[in-house]
């Protein structure tokens, strides 16, 4: 829901940060090197070390954000650096939250965290694959609504939903800053990830539908 206006806010407070030897850094380093960031949020998580859970999740982002930045003013942007920087986040978004069920290692914890990691793997089912349609649906007509906007800072260009990147890292914060409420923050972030799914699939009914019978219409 934040995430295409403060994109626009990193890049400006990112880029200064890059004028230094880390624009000899390849993008790819940035992004393993997140990546075990992340894995050690989870770990500290799991031992109850929440302070450092939170400072290494929140290093762990800042890290996710310097590389698309640092792979832009290299020149060095590729699907391939996309395709590794997506996947491994979606790592990092599953270990962190079970760290924090396993620390408490109570029965309702590990339900609500069920709940949550089921709504992400639907979430992402529904994103993804709108996304792979609206690529093909570009390649095959001049739709301007397949079409990636011009400042589009991500790999694939997708509709909006009220939960993507600025608010999971809101939540994770959340998950260490109060992990007694854990059980009732897992269970809210399920819900709104469900209706981010169910937006989504309001707005491809509509498209896909339009669209299709525009295709039948033609002669």
């Amino acid at each position: 829901m934040l995430d295409k206006v403060l994109r626009q806010w990193k890049e400006r407070l990112l880029a200064p940060l890059l004028e230094t030897p880390l624009q000899q850094v390849h993008p790819l380093a940035i992004t393993l090197a997140g990546f075990t960031i992340g894995l050690g949020s989870g770990t500290a998580a799991a031992l109850g070390a929440y302070g450092w859970g939170l400072g290494l999740w929140l290093l762990n982002r800042l890290m996710d954000g310097l590389d698309g930045t640092l792979a832009r003013l290299q020149g060095r942007q590729s699907d391939l650096g996309g395709y590794l920087d997506m996947l491994l986040d979606v790592v990092v978004y599953a270990v962190v939250p079970l760290g924090l069920a396993f620390h408490q290692g109570s029965l309702l914890g590990y339900a609500f965290l069920a709940l949550m990691l089921a709504s992400f793997y639907i979430n992402l089912c529904s994103w993804m694959y709108l996304a792979g349609l609206l690529e093909k649906r570009q390649k095959a007509s001049d739709d301007a609504l397949c079409r990636p906007e011009e400042d589009e800072l991500t790999s694939l260009s997708m509709p909006a939903g009220l939960i993507e990147g600025s608010e999971t890292i809101l939540f994770y914060g959340l998950f260490f800053l109060f992990p007694e409420h854990m059980v009732a923050l897992f269970g809210l972030m399920a819900i709104l990830v469900l209706l981010s799914a169910l937006q989504r699939l309001i707005w491809a009914v509509g498209y896909l539908s339009e669209s299709t019978e525009v295709a039948n219409a033609d002669p």
